[in-house]
């Protein structure tokens, strides 16, 4: 899953793709990189990021799907979103699934919304609001917590319809940098592999800031994490370096085939 961010105020790509032109640009590149879905942000949730409303997020969204579809027919095409009112105008734009890092939490409307949709469901783990997303929680077992709330939030979107639930564990969302080694270590355990798993820690700040390094400068450090996660049972990378995460996937799909 290829990262598509629309806004001007991006952590890590500096809005660049933030114009329908350039977001189309960057889009074919990164099918052509190997992505198989493309997952499409109107908005930034990095901390002390501008906080926008359905209504703006939507005029920022524009024709940008659309056109990606039209374009692009076999795409797979995920909004980021945790508004209803979003993500019924990215179901009538022809969007593939519903990204919401709020875990129906920052939106009453948003589970119910899904099921009628029909739509897969990424469900992500974080704290309870807005305002608190970043917020660093102690846990006492961050596995077991998540997994409670995994438990408890996947049981009330089945019983409202929702059939295809993705399991994102929240990495870089209000946990320290051992509670996220520790999730690492232990994604098989995480949501009992019930459902499939993805996983988000590309240029993530628990892997560059004890290094010291900059987001755009720890491929070689995210690459490892990706080889080690999948080689746990994750079953979707979110990327921004597409054509790199293409070849780690090459590889543990092939060990024997490369030498690396």
């Amino acid at each position: 899953m290829g990262i598509l961010n629309l806004t001007p105020d991006s952590f890590s790509d500096g809005g660049i793709f933030n114009n329908e032109i350039s977001a189309l640009k960057h889009a074919e590149k990164m099918f052509a990189d190997g992505a198989e879905i493309v997952d499409i942000g109107p908005q930034s949730t990095r901390p002390n990021a501008e906080f926008l409303s359905s209504d703006e997020e939507i005029k920022r969204l524009g024709k940008i799907i659309s056109s990606i579809k039209k374009e692009f027919p076999e795409a797979l095409i995920s909004l980021d979103t945790f508004y209803a009112e979003t993500v019924k105008f990215g179901f009538n734009e022809g969007i593939d699934i519903v990204n919401d890092i709020s875990g129906g939490q920052f939106d009453s409307e948003m589970f119910r919304t899904v099921a009628e949709s029909g739509l897969p469901y990424i469900l992500m783990h974080v704290n309870p609001s807005y305002e608190t997303m970043h917020d660093k929680i102690k846990f006492q077992d961050i596995t077991l917590s998540v997994n409670q709330y995994f438990s408890e939030k996947t049981a009330e979107l089945l019983s409202m319809g929702v059939k295809d639930i993705i399991l994102d564990p929240g990495f870089g969302f209000g946990k320290t940098v051992e509670d996220q080694m520790k999730m690492i270590n232990e994604v098989q355990y995480l949501g009992f592999q019930k459902f499939p798993l993805l996983i988000g820690i590309s240029r993530k700040s628990f892997i560059y800031k004890p290094l010291g390094k900059s987001p755009s400068d720890i491929n070689e450090e995210t690459q490892k994490l990706h080889l080690k996660v999948l080689k746990k049972d994750a079953k979707i990378l979110r990327v921004h370096d597409v054509a790199e995460a293409r070849k780690t996937v090459e590889i543990f799909q092939n060990p024997g085939k490369l030498n690396h």
